[in-house]
C-alpha cells in the first residue's frame, strides 16, 4: 500500500482531480476498484490527489513532455526517462517508459538491452550520448564532463539539450517520489537487509576473528 492516504472519488477535487479520474478510470472509484489501462494500480494518481495543486502541476509536466512542440526526438526523450527510472531504482518509471519506447517503435531487443546499454551495440551514437548524459544527470547528480557536453552540443541544439535535461531530471524526481511514497510498482520492501545468521553463530568470535 502507498505510504500516504489515497483519495476516493467521493472526496476528489471537482476542478482538477475528477476530470483526471474520469479520463483514467471512467466512472470507477480508483481506490475501491484500482487499475489503469497500462496495468498499474493507479495509486500514483490517488496519492497525488491529496494535493490538487500538486497533481495539476505534475499533470502539466506530462502534457509538456508529450507536446508536439518539443524539439527533442521522442525516442531519445524516452530513453532518458527510462534510464532515469532504472538508475534511481524506480520500477514504476522504468516500466512505464519501456512501454512508451515500445509504442514509439523501439525494438524488443533494444528495450531489453537498456540495463546494459554501455555494452550493447544496439544503440546508435546519438542514443548513447543521451544515455550517457542521463546517467550523469541521475547517478552523478549533474556532474557532466566537459568532453561529454561538447559532444552533446555537436549532436543537438541548445533547445534540445535543455528539454532533455529538464525531462530526464523531472523523471528522476518522479522515480524518487514513487519509491519514497511506495506508489505503483515501487510498493516494494527494502531489499538490502541483514540476513539472519545460524543459531550457533557467535558475534564475539566473529568480531575477534
Amino acid at each position: 500500500m502507498p505510504r500516504l492516504r489515497e483519495v476516493p472519488r467521493a472526496e476528489a477535487d471537482a476542478e482538477v482531480t475528477l476530470p483526471l479520474y474520469n479520463f483514467l478510470f471512467g466512472e470507477r472509484d480508483p481506490v475501491a476498484e484500482p487499475g489503469t489501462s497500462t496495468g498499474t494500480p493507479g495509486d500514483w494518481w490517488t496519492v497525488f490527489a491529496n494535493s490538487p495543486a500538486t497533481l495539476k502541476h505534475a499533470a502539466q509536466g506530462f502534457a509538456y513532455y508529450r507536446s508536439p512542440e518539443r524539439k527533442i526526438d521522442p525516442v531519445l526523450r524516452e530513453l532518458g526517462q527510462a534510464w532515469a527510472g532504472w538508475a534511481c531504482g524506480s520500477q514504476f518509471v522504468f516500466s512505464q517508459h519501456c512501454k512508451s519506447l515500445r509504442g514509439l517503435g523501439a525494438s524488443e531487443d533494444k528495450i531489453a538491452a537498456l540495463p546494459n546499454w554501455q555494452a550493447s551495440e544496439l544503440f546508435d551514437a546519438r542514443e548513447r550520448l543521451v544515455l550517457a548524459y542521463a546517467d550523469r544527470l541521475v547517478m552523478h547528480h549533474g556532474r557532466v564532463p566537459e568532453a561529454l557536453f561538447a559532444q552533446l552540443r555537436e549532436a543537438f541544439t541548445d533547445e534540445e539539450i535543455l528539454e532533455l535535461t529538464y525531462i530526464t531530471c523531472l523523471y528522476f524526481m518522479h522515480g524518487v517520489m514513487s519509491r519514497a511514497l511506495r506508489t505503483e510498482y515501487d510498493d516494494r520492501d527494502e531489499p538490502i537487509t541483514e540476513v539472519d545468521a545460524p543459531e550457533d553463530f557467535s558475534p564475539q568470535a566473529f568480531a575477534n576473528s
